[in-house]
């Protein structure tokens, strides 16, 4: 194999690793999976804090982490910051989870290709519905 690959491939590694270590910590778990709850809107970064009960100041350090591990992304709407999940990057981290799904045949798994791990099998009249627990 090139070593360009294989230095692609840690890279990847090193990305789904932020990932996974941006979601294990207690905080920024409940933060995603409100997020995920109020796709694709979002909320007002106060109210998320509101509603995790973590003050504002200590939400924006954990927003942020979330934000650099490609889960969440933000915009400003005039004074208001809003955060929501960034479906791109929870698709990548899936896929990186399911690439080698059922030793490299993701068929085998219900999945035409890695890809859309998180679309779920085809349905009989060609329309994917989204697999149990996918964002």
């Amino acid at each position: 194999m090139f070593p360009y690959f294989l230095y692609y491939r840690n890279m990847e590694e090193k990305e789904a690793i932020k990932a996974f270590a941006a979601l294990a910590q207690e905080h920024r778990l409940h933060v995603f999976r409100l997020l995920v709850r109020h796709a694709p809107h979002g909320l007002p970064a106060g109210q998320i804090a509101a509603q995790v009960g973590v003050p504002a100041s200590t939400m924006s350090t954990h927003l942020a982490q979330l934000e650099r591990a490609g889960l969440l992304r933000s915009w400003r709407e005039q004074r208001r910051i809003l955060y929501a999940v960034d479906t791109e990057g929870i698709r990548q981290v899936i896929t990186f989870l399911t690439e080698d799904c059922c030793g490299g045949r993701p068929e085998l798994c219900g999945y035409d290709a890695p890809a859309s791990a998180c679309q779920g099998p085809a349905s009989a009249a060609g329309e994917r519905p989204a697999a149990p627990g996918a964002v």
